[in-house]
């Protein structure tokens, strides 16, 4: 089985070396761009199972790099990590809702940043062993095997995390999901402060449902829960 592939996009070289060695000594195949557009071009030759992707950067910055590769229907689909440093949560978000699956706070622990990379790529394997192959109610239908959802018959491009978050809202139906549920299932981690990561994820989600977001309630206080 051939080694899943990181792209790396990094203007700083010794942290990007140091991702390089480590994903490296954790089994991934590596490829490291040093700007914005390097990484676009190398995102296409290359094509990584995931983007760890700079917020900081001169010319193309981070932000604007993940918008161009969510906007390419060949690399919308790759799953992006925003490496991003103490203080920019402004960005974090913004970050989030172009469509990147996580962040990292630099400094960061190697180790961490493996498990997390680890925990997105399982997101876009197989279903949840509990999850129907297919889901349908009016115009909205859900294919867990084939990672495809279509909204009154138009397919929308929905990032690992979202189909993720989405597949364990409709295995729960009628059953309230709290915020550190969503966490730990989603997202495999419970870091401080992800609880805004998961409304983040949830807003995108319902914008995506479009007339179908109704489908997901809001429980005050507590999370959220998809209408049986």
């Amino acid at each position: 089985m051939s080694a899943q592939k990181v792209l790396v996009v990094e203007d700083h070289r010794d942290t990007r070396e140091l991702l390089k060695y480590n994903l490296s000594s954790a089994g991934f195949d590596v490829a490291a761009a040093e700007d914005g557009q390097g990484g676009l071009n190398l995102a296409s030759a290359f094509k990584p199972d995931i983007v760890l992707l700079d917020l900081m950067m001169p010319g193309m910055d981070g932000l604007e790099t993940c918008r161009q590769l969510k906007s390419d229907s060949q690399l919308s689909r790759i799953p992006v990590i925003m490496l991003t440093a103490k203080g920019e949560e402004v960005d974090k978000i913004v970050g989030l809702e172009l469509g990147a699956d996580d962040y990292v706070v630099k400094p960061f622990s190697p180790r961490e940043l493996v498990l997390r990379i680890k925990a997105i790529l399982r997101r876009s394997g197989a279903p949840e062993p509990d999850a129907p192959k297919l889901w349908e109610r009016n115009g909205l239908k859900v294919d867990f095997e084939a990672h495809q959802l279509t909204v009154d018959g138009e397919e929308i491009a929905l990032t690992a995390t979202e189909f993720k978050l989405l597949t364990v809202l409709i295995s729960g139906a009628g059953k309230v999901q709290t915020r550190d549920n969503l966490l730990d299932t989603v997202w495999d981690t419970h870091f401080e402060g992800y609880s805004r990561t998961v409304d983040t994820h949830v807003r995108r989600l319902r914008q995506k449902l479009g007339p179908y977001a109704i489908f997901i309630e809001t429980v005050r206080g507590v999370g959220y829960r998809f209408k049986a």
